[in-house]
């Protein structure tokens, strides 16, 4: 995996080295801020084998008796796993042919529709269920696993459907935990130093990450592998290069980061790019503010204000080498459209032309372009790919002089809302709210 800052003025990355040299310094020793939660960064080589075969072992199983696999989680505890599962098998898995069970994300949301959805989808068919939650009582995933468990148990009875309920949670507290050693559900853990955006490579990933036939062993592999590159300070670092390339924009004044790639495969991923920056960089009045477009087909739409809109953003593309597919333009005796020009040509050849051709525009426009280059579309590579952003986004963070680990703003909107559903001692701060939506 390469990182291409060329777009960015050498002195102003190097006058950042004394600030990155501290920041890997802290994350390695742990003696940052938020270091309780950097459980992640030795995570690829410290990993507990057992509970990795155990994760295996039941993936096997879910395979083999079920041909859903719901997954009841939100933000951190889902978005990696459906990430990785689109960008490997592709956008379209769960209308494939193949022999591994589809999987649905559920409990991300309070959609009546996307639930009803949901049931029409798996119909009469054998599932299996996989919540995930710290706590157990994070509002959209509870709602739904009390939904979908109430269904498991009427479709299995109580005892079938104990073996097919598996809960990633807390070692040894919460409402989910203290439910699991109740009913007997099979558990897995969420380490307690491993924040939620940060726990792909975990058993919240892993679990349905397998389940979906992909390769854990060698997408661990590579976040080993960047691991160790990631540990050895100077800027041969690529996530020191990426960290101090953005850093430096964000101070010249571009508060706004584009993440673009050219396979839509990859919108997951940048959804899931979204949560890790936004979450860890947004607090106290300061952060880039993580956006992402899918190239080509959003170049004919924000294409336009990257180009010419306000001059406050930077470009951050995910280039893959060497693409898979071999599919080359035909010939039309008429030439209609005016491409004959293209005959022979393959999609990857055009693809990488466009990506050449918008990376000089948009830099000629005033946008600068960083690239970060994968070397395959496989397990290996894209286990560096999330090591790397994980890692950089933790040196970003300190660069900025946040806790990228924490995440109170989340807690906002919670309290509001508990308020004006009734919940017990919220009372009065609900009749203060509806006062203010009423006026």
């Amino acid at each position: 995996m390469k990182v291409d800052v060329s777009a960015v003025e050498q002195a102003a990355i190097n006058s950042i080295i004394p600030e990155l040299e501290k920041a890997h310094d802290e994350l390695l020793s742990g003696t940052g801020k938020g270091s309780d939660f950097t459980g992640w960064v030795k995570l690829p080589g410290t990993r507990d084998r057992d509970e990795f075969l155990r994760v295996k072992k039941a993936a096997k199983k879910i395979q083999g008796d079920s041909q859903v696999l719901l997954v009841v989680g939100i933000g951190g505890s889902y978005l990696g796993a459906r990430a990785v599962i689109e960008f490997l098998r592709g956008s379209f898995y769960n209308l494939r042919r193949k022999d591994t069970p589809d999987v649905f994300f559920v409990g991300n949301n309070l959609s009546a529709s996307y639930a009803e959805q949901i049931i029409e989808l798996v119909g009469d068919r054998d599932f299996s269920i996989n919540v995930i939650s710290k706590s157990g009582t994070t509002t959209e995933p509870a709602v739904s696993f009390r939904f979908w468990k109430t269904l498991c148990e009427k479709k299995y009875g109580k005892e079938g459907a104990r073996g097919r309920i598996y809960a990633t949670t807390d070692a040894a507290r919460g409402a989910l935990k203290k439910l699991c050693d109740s009913e007997g559900y099979e558990t897995f853990v969420i380490p307690d130093d491993v924040g939620g955006r940060y726990s792909v490579l975990t058993p919240v990933g892993l679990l349905p990450i397998a389940v979906a036939g992909i390769d854990v062993d060698e997408l661990l592999s590579g976040a080993a592998e960047m691991m160790g590159i990631c540990a050895v300070p100077g800027l041969e670092n690529p996530a020191w290069q990426y960290a101090a390339a953005r850093n430096a924009l964000y101070r010249a004044g571009k508060t706004i980061e584009v993440l673009a790639c050219y396979d839509p495969d990859f919108v997951f991923m940048a959804e899931w790019y979204k949560q890790l920056y936004g979450e860890s960089e947004g607090k106290e009045g300061k952060g880039i503010f993580p956006a992402a477009v899918s190239f080509t087909a959003d170049l004919h739409s924000m294409g336009q204000y990257i180009q010419e809109g306000a001059r406050t953003l930077f470009e951050t593309v995910v280039l893959i080498e060497n693409s898979s597919g071999s599919m080359a333009v035909t010939s039309d005796p008429d030439n209609v459209d005016g491409l004959n020009f293209l005959t022979g040509k393959s999609l990857s050849e055009i693809e990488l032309q466009a990506f050449r051709g918008t990376y000089l525009a948009h830099m000629d426009g005033g946008v600068p372009n960083l690239v970060v280059s994968m070397d395959k579309k496989n397990a290996q590579s894209l286990g560096k790919l999330i090591y790397f952003f994980e890692f950089a986004c933790g040196l970003s963070g300190y660069l900025l002089g946040v806790n990228p680990f924490d995440q109170p703003g989340v807690e906002a909107y919670k309290r509001n809302m508990f308020a004006l559903l009734g919940k017990p001692g919220f009372e009065e701060e609900g009749r203060r709210l509806a006062a203010r939506l009423d006026k």
